[in-house]
């Protein structure tokens, strides 16, 4: 089955200002490639060749400018798309409703860089009947980020920066839908924040009984923060040490 891949990559990056403040946040440097590089080349490696991503901000440009039709990764075709203001990650996937074309997608934020593969979880939602699935990863700091209930193996709710959460398991920014999903956009109201919720697209899912998980293999990291960023920069960078990232893949 035919899937595509989307890469939310807009926002203001305002907690990484003042380096944001000239160039957009998924154009900075992780290791030796810039952000961006790190979840195309996951939807690469999963065998996912029909990209789009969606930007925003006043540096949407440089993406083009730095990946061009995506040549350096194998691909013949990289599809941009802009996003304006701040409507949160569920407004900015709705974005892809065109691109999709009614195939099922592979979202990732793009900010988020993995270890290792996600082809396993991948090829499983292309057998999954219908609905959604989502990755989690057990976390330290879980309230920040959406928490996932466990229970009897089992997903009973979802809660988007809980201050008390119920269990360790974040749900990663890698999800996979149907094409149910840009209905379910539709329907959304904002929430306090102002913005479209991705948890609040998850919820639609978890209450129709249509949404699976897998526990994501080795490690995982946002960057959306300093501290993230720090952390991604270093996880990357042991790689590298171990021989997992040789230095020619840094020169895409």
């Amino acid at each position: 089955m035919r899937m595509k891949g989307v890469i939310l990559a807009g926002g203001l990056g305002k907690r990484l200002h003042p380096l944001t403040k000239i160039t957009n946040k998924h154009l900075l440097p992780v290791y030796c490639k810039p952000m961006i590089y790190y979840p195309i080349q996951t939807l690469v490696d999963a065998g996912i060749e029909d990209i789009l991503i969606v930007t925003g901000g006043n540096h949407a440009g440089e993406f083009l400018r730095l990946l061009g039709n995506g040549a350096g990764f194998g691909l013949k075709h990289i599809n941009y798309t802009y996003q304006e203001g701040e409507g949160g990650i569920a407004e900015a996937l709705g974005l892809a409703k065109h691109f999709a074309d009614n195939y099922r997608i592979v979202v990732i934020l793009g900010d988020n860089i993995v270890e290792k593969s996600i082809s396993k979880a991948v090829d499983e939602f292309r057998k999954q009947p219908k609905g959604a699935k989502i990755l989690l990863k057990k976390v330290e700091d879980p309230a920040r980020f959406g928490v996932a209930e466990l229970r009897e193996g089992k997903i009973v709710s979802i809660e988007e920066k809980p201050k008390r959460p119920k269990s360790n398991y974040a749900v990663t920014g890698i999800h996979m839908y149907d094409t149910q999903v840009f209905e379910i956009i539709k329907s959304l109201r904002p929430s306090k924040r102002g913005e479209l919720e991705i948890t609040d697209v998850n919820n639609r899912y978890l209450e129709k009984g249509e949404l699976t998980y897998s526990i994501l293999n080795g490690w995982w990291t946002d960057s959306g923060t300093f501290d993230s960023l720090l952390r991604a920069n270093n996880l990357v960078a042991k790689n590298a040490e171990k021989g997992k990232i040789q230095k020619a893949k840094c020169k895409i």
